[in-house]
């Protein structure tokens, strides 16, 4: 195994491991769920549960990984388990459709750093027409894969964490930039307001349902990525104190991306946050017309430069998605780990296909399917989102947990999580993971599974 590679330091592991976790979904989905979810109340929710759901996950893919020193699906052979191989397996297949929606997302997002540094605001008022142009923007999705599968070819400590140590603080860079631009906008101020002062009538079930979703999402958890970074760990690295920094990182990124977003948004709608679309409108529409109404090289900066973000963002995960079937083809295929990376993402690039089809081009794609709820329909970029992110990852997770909790079991857990932490055996972590690991985490999850599946796929209302 000593050819598989691994993290030089870790502050490598940990600027890898939070690169994973940020991603579009901080600086696209999170502001968006902050909208629709009445604003710093949903913020309050998140926050809470990205601590008390997701920080038991994340320690206990990280001990599995490290113990295993295996991909997510050799880990349960490793561990003597291989039954319970399906829920890496699971985690393969999630990493490999979510890369496939994200590379065209991530593509146009590349296409707009081009549009928009060269003074084509334009291009907003008709985002259908530039999804639809899927030649232009299948080139953009493949130079964006192709540098993606360049990045994991190169290794661990050669390709990955080198790549993490100057992607996630150049991003971090670009937000707070844009951040104090925003903050000097007419309005701004009220923007601000809604994302920072919780207005608790607006507090509802869907609240927290949907905080508790994004803030899976939003870790990488239920994929396996984690396990599969774990597994490069040295045995000396502090597993806690890790997961709290990774944590602590994806938390803080999203936070000043709501601190960057909502000032424009207040900004554009003249302080009464209303009428403002989310998803692909926030982003791809109401964005570039804020730029497009400041104007000039100043506007056609602002812009390239939020677009070339997001580029950044959406690097670091796609890093972290492809190197989960990739791992999985090196350790359990023998494949090296070069030919492993092109071939995946030949594979991963041609399943995405129907997804960059499906905004325009193709009608099939476009009105793909017809749920179980005769009435509903969408394209199949957004059938693919349902499935996997929303669906697959904390299906994944929960089956993660419990084959922890009670199979594996929890001593074997504390055992590994013991190793480079001291402090770990008196401490108030280990108390709170003897009940969240066996009982309340897995419940929660198993819970936004189930809730999903009914609402997405079979139109129940709760």
């Amino acid at each position: 195994m000593a050819s598989r590679g691994g993290f030089s330091s870790k502050a490598g592991f940990i600027a890898a491991a939070a690169g994973s976790a940020v991603g579009l979904g901080n600086i696209w989905g999170f502001p968006y769920e902050v909208g629709a979810g009445g604003g710093a109340i949903f913020v309050l929710v998140y926050l809470f549960f990205c601590f008390v759901l997701c920080f038991p996950v994340m320690i206990t893919e990280i001990a599995i990984g490290r113990k295993s020193g295996r991909n997510a699906v050799g880990a349960f052979n490793a561990l003597g388990h291989k039954k319970w191989n399906f829920v890496g397996k699971i985690g393969v297949l999630s990493g490999i459709l979510i890369l496939s929606f994200y590379n065209v997302i991530a593509g146009w997002a590349f296409g707009y750093t081009f549009q928009l540094g060269s003074g084509n605001f334009a291009v907003a008022d008709n985002f259908t027409a530039f999804t639809s142009n899927v030649f232009e923007v299948g080139t953009y999705g493949m130079l964006f894969m192709i540098a993606t599968a360049f990045i994991v070819s190169k290794g661990i400590s050669g390709g990955i964490e080198k790549a993490a140590k100057i992607l996630l603080p150049t991003l971090i860079f670009m937000i707070l930039g844009l951040v104090i631009y925003s903050l000097f906008l007419p309005n701004a101020m009220s923007g601000l307001k809604f994302y920072l002062l919780p207005d608790f009538s607006k507090f509802s079930f869907n609240v927290v349902f949907n905080a508790m979703g994004q803030a899976f999402f939003s870790l990488s958890l239920g994929m396996g990525a984690l396990i599969t970074y774990g597994s490069y760990v040295g045995k000396n690295d502090n597993i806690v104190s890790s997961a709290a920094l990774i944590t602590l990182a994806d938390v803080g990124i999203a936070f000043i991306a709501g601190m960057m977003i909502f000032p424009f948004i207040g900004y554009i709608s003249n302080g009464e946050l209303t009428g403002v679309g989310g998803g692909p409108e926030l982003i791809f529409v109401t964005l570039p017309q804020i730029f497009g109404s400041i104007g000039g090289v100043t506007g056609s900066i602002l812009g390239a430069s939020f677009f070339a973000l997001l580029c950044f963002a959406a690097l670091t995960s796609t890093v972290s998605l492809l190197e989960v079937p990739v791992s999985y083809l090196v350790d359990e295929y023998k494949l090296t780990r070069t030919k492993a990376a092109w071939l995946m993402a030949g594979i991963v690039y041609i399943i995405g296909i129907p997804s960059l089809v499906g905004n325009g081009y193709s009608e099939y794609f476009t009105e793909f399917i017809q749920y179980f709820n005769a009435e509903t329909k969408t394209n199949f970029l957004s059938f693919v989102v349902n499935l996997a992110n929303d669906s697959f990852l904390p299906l994944g997770g929960c089956l993660i947990v419990f084959f922890a909790a009670h199979i594996w079991k929890k001593e074997n857990i504390d055992a590994e999580i013991s190793i480079g932490a001291p402090n770990y055996e008196k401490s108030f972590v280990k108390k709170y993971l003897s009940i969240a690991l066996p009982y309340l985490v897995p419940i929660l999850l198993a819970t936004i599974f189930i809730m999903t599946v009914l609402v997405t796929f079979f139109g129940v209302d709760f």
